[in-house]
């Protein structure tokens, strides 16, 4: 990586920061194909894609009594590990719960209840790495939120990932589908012979889980397109150059499509980070990925003109992860409102994030962060309003409702309020 001036940035290098799509839309065709074959073959076309794509026979799809003696074998340390990152992720999310509520006005009693989705399908990658945590960001929050069947698909593997079957177990998972890619997100999306259909998909995956999640958007709720690994660093000349260089090493092992990027208004830490980065690279057992994905147009380090130059660029880029290493970082976080999740200070890792702060890792991608958050107990709970009114409140609405309804030419809606004041 070497340092780019953010003011000489040309249009299409513009485009690549912050219209990233991760390569999602080259691959919606062949997804289309491959959750429709789901759609209608179900466990066969399950089988046969394990097959072709993860180079494994499938026997059983369902692995549950696996996860459950992954669980029962483990080793302390795992076990304690687990553990500890359950319970800080289940404190966090029961202080989301919202309680439901009624309040007179002036006659009208009215409220909100808040009530769980009843089947959730949550996909917990697998594949290049292994993603126990993603297990306990899906599930757990889930269960906060009493949704009463969590089935978790994880791809197929000669020995599936213990520690990842584990935590799938630990987390609360009711079923487990040895199932991965689109066809997982298609099988429950339809249903198969063995994988009950769900009401909401959520959790993050490669590009082509993504795109499987936008292909059947419509026939099941889904939380949010969330795509490769996004981390911005905005930083100035107080930061830690091998700080910010772990982070952006860390996000960037992740996936080739990966997105990593820091802004700073110091020529010297831009030149120190590319530094850093370049040294600790060869040290990073998966420097391969990590390659591919700082060497993409996605990925650079930017100096700004100034700290407001270099905040403009961070609330456009809109990250999934915003790591803000700089002094004065409250006053800096108060201009910004476009993160999936906020690292404030040098010893607030995005990785500490990742695993076990307690706030939830499945965070939007590809800028939407302008318009979402991300996974919540609020994901998995509907809302509903409840009112009840008296005589005399009605009367007091009669007016309004009749005039309006009548301007609306629905003079059915009209009478229904009259009828109540016949003799």
């Amino acid at each position: 990586m070497e340092p780019e001036a953010l003011a000489d940035l040309g249009p299409g290098r513009r485009r690549a920061f912050f219209e990233r799509d991760a390569g999602i839309d080259a691959v919606r065709g062949d997804v289309a194909d491959i959750v429709s074959r789901v759609r209608t073959e179900g466990d066969a076309a399950l089988r046969e894609f394990a097959s072709e794509f993860d180079g494994v026979e499938v026997g059983n799809v369902d692995v549950t009594d696996d996860a459950e003696r992954a669980y029962e074998d483990l080793g302390d340390e795992h076990r304690e590990a687990i553990e500890a990152a359950i319970e800080n992720v289940r404190a966090f999310h029961e202080a989301q719960l919202p309680g439901d509520w009624t309040e007179d006005f002036d006659g009208r009693e009215l409220g909100r209840r808040f009530r769980p989705i009843d089947r959730v399908g949550a996909y917990v990658p697998g594949g290049s790495a292994a993603y126990p945590s993603s297990a306990i960001m899906t599930v757990v929050p889930a269960k906060v939120a009493g949704v009463e069947e969590v089935a978790v698909v994880t791809p197929p593997a000669e020995e599936m990932n213990p520690v990842t079957l584990a935590a799938i177990h630990a987390a609360g998972a009711d079923v487990v589908y040895a199932a991965g890619g689109a066809q997982a997100v298609g099988a429950l999306a339809y249903g198969t012979e063995t994988v009950d259909r769900v009401q909401k998909i959520v959790g993050p995956g490669n590009k082509w889980v993504t795109a499987a999640k936008a292909e059947v958007r419509g026939n099941v709720e889904i939380d949010f397109l969330a795509g490769p690994s996004e981390v911005c660093v905005l930083a100035d000349e107080t930061a830690d150059p091998a700080a910010v260089a772990s982070d952006l090493l860390a996000q960037a092992e992740h996936d080739p499509n990966a997105s990593v990027v820091c802004v700073t208004d110091s020529q010297a830490l831009a030149d120190a980070v590319c530094v850093e980065v370049a040294e600790r690279l060869p040290e990073r057992e998966r420097d391969d990925v990590i390659k591919e994905a700082l060497q993409g147009e996605q990925s650079g380090v930017l100096v700004a003109r100034s700290m407001p130059e270099a905040v403009l660029f961070a609330e456009e880029y809109a990250a999934e992860h915003l790591s803000i290493q700089a002094d004065g970082d409250a006053e800096l976080l108060d201009r910004i409102t476009n993160a999936g999740s906020v690292f404030l200070g040098p010893f607030t890792p995005v990785a500490a994030g990742d695993y076990a702060t307690g706030t939830n890792h499945v965070l939007p991608t590809n800028a939407t962060a302008k318009v979402q958050g991300g996974l919540s107990v609020d994901t998995f709970l509907r809302a509903t309003t409840v009112q009840r009114l008296d005589e005399d409140a009605l009367a007091d609405l009669r007016e309004t409702v009749t005039t309006l309804a009548d301007a609306e030419g629905l003079e059915a809606h009209s009478a229904s309020i009259d009828a109540r004041f016949e003799e």
